[in-house]
């Protein structure tokens, strides 16, 4: 009995996390092992931190690449101006309107992962 409510307990505490929702218009997540950091010789691209903004479940980044600034959104990460940091190949959303921050972002690329350093 005591195994079937830990279980019953368990499976409602990860309903509950299924249930938060995404600011509307943002792109799902890839929330597959994203407890694991990941290594940033392993994430292809990188940049320089310009700006900041974060919101629950998501960091939105301003970064220098190559002569050319852009924004990224990724999971939750803490990260400040000036931080160099390492990024996937993403996917590329153009027009972005961001609900939560209302604001409208011209090209903005969604990431899996963002790694501080490196």
């Amino acid at each position: 009995m005591k195994y079937f409510v830990l279980i019953a307990s368990l499976t409602l505490a990860s309903s509950c996390f299924a249930l938060e929702k995404l600011p509307a218009g943002h792109p799902p997540v890839d929330s597959s092992n994203t407890n694991a950091p990941a290594a940033a010789s392993q994430l292809p691209q990188q940049g320089k931190v310009l700006e900041v903004i974060s919101v629950p479940q998501y960091t939105y980044v301003q970064v220098s690449q190559d002569k050319e600034t852009i924004w990224l959104a990724g999971p939750s990460v803490e990260v400040k101006k000036g931080d160099t940091v390492h990024f996937d190949n993403g996917m590329v959303m153009k027009d972005f309107h961001s609900n939560s921050l209302d604001r409208t972002f011209p090209s903005i690329l969604f990431v899996n992962r963002i790694a501080v350093g490196g």
